[in-house]
């Protein structure tokens, strides 16, 4: 196994109307997660801590550089605020991929006092789907 960048990474990320755009060009960083609950079962007769795992999860949080150009990241995220809609994203790097079903829960827009113009957009888990690279 070698070590690697992430350089080349990729996401297609779904539109609101399911239609899958690769906005790899606007993304700027991300960061992921994929966090398990767990329970405490530590009992009396224990002197280190007992759990089980739980339910698995993940979260996204994705920033970027405003585009309008068409089926570009504007395009996918200007409807969040609007749409209740799960959105296939997925994640590639190095011949692996990272597919979710994700609720998209903001689409913030920040202009700096230099005049950039981005974006950040977070998500979550919608579809009881455990994440897994494959």
């Amino acid at each position: 196994m070698a070590k690697e960048s992430g350089l080349g990474m990729s996401a297609i990320i779904d539109d609101s109307g399911g239609s899958a755009r690769t906005i790899s060009n606007d993304i700027t960083n991300l960061d992921i997660a994929t966090p398990r609950e767990e329970q405490d079962i530590t009992g009396l007769d224990k002197s280190a801590r007992e759990r089980l795992l739980l339910l698995a999860d993940f979260t996204i949080s994705v920033n970027g550089v405003f585009n309008d150009a068409s089926n570009m990241s504007h395009d996918v995220f200007k409807t969040v605020p609007s749409t209740s809609v799960a959105r296939t994203t997925t994640l590639a790097v190095s011949g692996q991929t990272l597919p979710g079903e994700i609720f998209y829960t903001d689409y913030a827009l920040s202009r700096s006092s230099s005049g950039e113009l981005t974006w950040t957009a977070p998500g979550v888990l919608a579809g009881g789907v455990v994440p897994t690279w494959a």
